[in-house]
């Protein structure tokens, strides 16, 4: 999770130029660990999505990524994997990233505000295979910023919801204005044809080549393809002579459509 600071402001402003620039510092930094690693030294893979709500769901966008424990070197053809509870220090993923964003943010024309905070955080987690990671940032892909279930009343113009606090693991209320619980929704809706998800390295699907290093490396056949089950056809018998019945040619109805006056 990759945290945007005090740049809330000029990134509400700015939405497409910074939901971009948050991508790209965040697949840099981890791009430039794994290729400086010496156990990895490779290029990695990441899936990427974007969400731009906390759990009471202010304004608090910031990036999501999974990232396998291993690399591939396109050059010498390797598979590189690295033993550990975690891949990288987090302290120097936060400064790395704080320097990309910041500079990147900057190369765009739009001005840093002086009093953002100095000390930013990577929250890095271990996930095992990634399974339950996956699953949870699916369910943001397919559904709004809160589900129906978690809208406790909505009386008289007045909006009660409920969140988990991250720290003690327990529900808690929120009680606003209609006005404003609408607006705390419609803040989140992202730039029209902007992709809240993005894949990278190997994992990305126009990575052909890395692809093939792969496929060669873990020896996986894709030459005979996907093979489909197809159900038998249900015997016809005559009703006549009871012998049966073969289909020798079979006519497609040509059905003309004339254009409209």
């Amino acid at each position: 999770m990759v945290p945007l600071g005090q740049c809330v402001g000029r990134a509400y402003n700015n939405q497409r130029i910074v939901y971009g620039l948050l991508f790209d510092s965040a697949w840099a930094t981890l791009k430039s660990f794994c290729l400086n690693d010496k156990a990895l030294g490779g290029i990695p893979g990441a899936i990427a999505v974007l969400h731009t709500n906390s759990r009471e769901l202010n304004f608090h966008p910031h990036i999501h990524l999974l990232l396998p424990g291993a690399t591939i070197k396109k050059a010498k053809r390797l598979w590189s994997t690295k033993k550990g509870k975690y891949l990288f220090d987090y302290r120097a993923l936060a400064k790395v990233f704080r320097g990309k964003f910041l500079e990147a943010f900057t190369c765009s024309n739009l001005k840093s505000p002086s009093n953002y905070t100095k000390k930013w955080i990577a929250n890095c987690k271990n996930v095992g295979k990634g399974r339950k990671a996956l699953l949870y940032l699916s369910q943001y892909l397919y559904r709004g910023v809160i589900s129906e279930k978690n809208i406790l009343t909505c009386e008289n113009g007045v909006v009660t919801f409920r969140y988990k606090n991250s720290k003690t693991n327990k529900y808690q209320n929120r009680t606003l204005s209609a006005v404003s619980f609408l607006w705390l929704v419609f803040q989140h809706v992202l730039p029209r044809g902007f992709r809240r998800t993005r894949n990278y390295g190997f994992l990305h699907p126009n990575s052909k080549n890395l692809i093939k290093i792969l496929q060669w490396i873990f020896r996986l056949d894709t030459s005979y393809g996907i093979e489909v089950e197809i159900k038998p056809r249900k015997k016809m018998i005559c009703s006549c002579c009871g012998a049966l019945m073969e289909i020798i040619k079979t006519k497609l109805v040509c059905i003309k459509i004339s254009a409209p006056t």
